[in-house]
């Protein structure tokens, strides 16, 4: 039985990923720990096999007073905790970073490859990325590092854009038709990921991400369905929006384009996207 400590106990992925495992009683045991205090120091790691990161600021700020907090929390908690977990006998440490060190969207096709360079546009994006190079140096045979770069995760009580866009969905008769591109990642398919690369003890940087590249406008549409409901979806808009969008990073937040080239989120030793795009609309609105 491999036995997880999740840091980051009231995160979304972290609560997610506690239920899931309890699907597999006989093969995993989960715990989870707080790191906004020191006490987390003093706890012993050393009877785990993995430790799951979490903890850190989520959301982006543009904040310049929050940039010092940024990379206290996002890069110096990350390498301090990753430290002690070698430190401890841990076998596999697990860091959840985020398709941000690429920067943000675009309102033109934009394709992520394993070539491509991270160019973090904001503090949030690059304390990641500083935490991600901090950790890597502890790599060895006998302690694994993961480093996973999600894109916009969703599901069930998740925050951020999505419940923005399901309200907007069942109040709004029409919306604009656009067609963007956007990876994103249902919360059952990022938990069964997580699953596997515990069970095969994986370590390198992994892009995970649905089987199918999500345009915004269709979400809204199926949302609106799971609900019972009917949105018109109008060009009209299309060309003001266009224009707006390259003044205003809001606009491309919702209708930009940022998507990893398929084959980087293959995974050969099992089948993490069991959700397909319509399901997890099912599922995240509660149908």
């Amino acid at each position: 039985m491999k036995k997880i400590l999740i840091t980051g106990r009231t995160s979304y992925v972290g609560t997610s990923l506690i239920n899931w495992i309890d699907k597999f009683p006989d093969k995993y045991s989960i715990d989870s720990i707080s790191l906004r205090n020191d006490s987390w120091k003093e706890k012993d790691f050393s009877e785990y096999d993995v430790v799951l990161h979490l903890a850190g600021i989520a959301h982006v700020s543009s904040d310049p007073k929050m940039e010092e907090m940024y990379y206290k929390v996002n890069r110096d908690l990350t390498i301090a905790t990753a430290e002690k977990a070698k430190a401890d006998g841990v076998k596999q440490f697990i860091f959840m970073s985020s398709i941000i060190v690429y920067g943000d969207s675009s309102n033109s096709k934009r394709v992520i490859t394993k070539n491509t360079v991270p160019t973090p546009s904001n503090f949030y994006g690059n304390s990641k990325l500083q935490a991600e190079e901090g950790i890597k140096h502890l790599l060895s045979d006998n302690y694994k590092v993961a480093i996973i770069r999600p894109p916009m995760i969703y599901g069930k009580g998740s925050k951020g854009n999505y419940p923005k866009l399901a309200k907007a969905a069942q109040k709004l008769p029409i919306f604009p038709a656009i067609n963007n591109q956007r990876s994103m990642l249902h919360i059952d398919n990022l938990c069964e990921f997580l699953r596997l690369i515990i069970e095969h003890e994986e370590s390198g940087l992994f892009f995970p991400q649905n089987r199918e590249y999500v345009t915004t406008s269709e979400m809204v549409r199926l949302i609106a369905e799971a609900n019972g409901k009917k949105i018109k979806l109008v060009k009209v808009f299309n060309l003001i929006l266009m224009i707006i969008g390259r003044k205003l990073g809001i606009i491309n937040k919702v209708f930009g384009n940022l998507v990893y080239e398929q084959s980087m989120s293959q995974y050969n030793k099992g089948n993490y996207q069991i959700r397909d795009l319509r399901k997890s609309i099912m599922l995240t609105e509660g149908k």
